[in-house]
């Protein structure tokens, strides 16, 4: 067995958060580069333009990309080998408390969903563990922000629907949510399982890498499919028309049960804020 010591649980969950908050992706980064290239609006040129200057500046000058620096999202993956003494949600809490309170990131989790009340250290954080063979101890986190979430959808579908029908739940997801999720955008979508786990696999897609591909050939080709058919909506650059709505799809897939195909998406800004390190 491998013992994990959490006071270093708090301080990688910490130094994340605030890279994450600070640093946008170099693949991300390269990504929006290309597509100001490509895109054939004079505006959403200039649009994307301005959101690689403010990423470099956020960079260059330690700050937040984005205002919003949105809800602690953490992926845990906890090898059977491995053991720790103590509370590992209150480390990871700590970690985020440290990161939003020193780090200056906005706090924008309120205590209940009704009183509104908030709780002023961005904490607690959401938290998914998944549990493997081996003794792998490895953190994703993720600030997730408010404005693309909430154009999130969650739909059960019927098998008939089929492929086209996954299609136009996407692509209408898309037009309604219009500029609010500051495009363009990075769709994760999560096909099969049931209602939870369908949400599950689209928060998951979201940490995919901007540039990888599903290694299953109907994903992939829905993931292909799609970005093409998104971009050709005209939403745009943070809504203001052009032929870059989207960066990039990421399918995940599960079995399910015969009379369902539950599906669910979940949008992610431009800045695709997330990091990872294994203990």
């Amino acid at each position: 067995m491998r013992k994990i010591n959490l006071a270093d649980v708090t301080t990688a969950v910490r130094d994340m958060f605030v890279d994450a908050c600070e640093n946008i992706p170099e693949n991300v980064l390269e990504v929006l580069k290309k597509a100001a290239q490509e895109e054939e609006s004079p505006l959403g040129k200039e649009v994307i333009n301005k959101i690689v200057e403010n990423d470099l500046l956020a960079r260059e000058k330690h700050l937040p990309i984005c205002q919003d620096t949105g809800v602690a999202v953490v992926m845990l993956t906890i090898g059977s080998q491995v053991t720790w003494e103590g509370d590992l949600q209150e480390a990871i809490n700590e970690g985020v408390r440290q990161a939003y309170v020193g780090g200056y990131l906005r706090k924008s989790v309120v205590r209940h969903p009704l009183d509104r009340v908030n709780t002023k250290d961005n904490t607690p954080a959401i938290v998914h563990v998944k549990v493997v063979e081996g003794d792998v101890f490895r953190i994703d986190v993720a600030p997730k922000g408010g404005g693309s979430e909430n154009m999130s959808v969650v739909k059960m579908l019927i098998p008939a629907d089929g492929v086209e029908g996954i299609k136009k739940l996407v692509l209408d997801t898309v037009f309604n949510a219009g500029g609010k999720p500051c495009p363009p955008i990075i769709v994760g979508l999560g096909i099969g399982g049931n209602f939870e786990k369908s949400a599950m696999m689209a928060k998951e897609a979201l940490f995919r890498e901007i540039d990888d591909v599903s290694a299953d050939p109907l994903a992939r080709k829905l993931e292909e499919e799609l970005l093409e058919e998104i971009n050709k909506i005209g939403i745009g650059p943070m809504g203001f028309g052009g032929t870059k709505t989207c960066l990039a799809v990421k399918v995940n897939t599960y079995p399910c049960h015969i009379a369902s195909l539950p599906v669910a998406i979940n949008i992610q800004c431009h800045a695709a804020r997330h990091k990872h390190c294994e203990l």
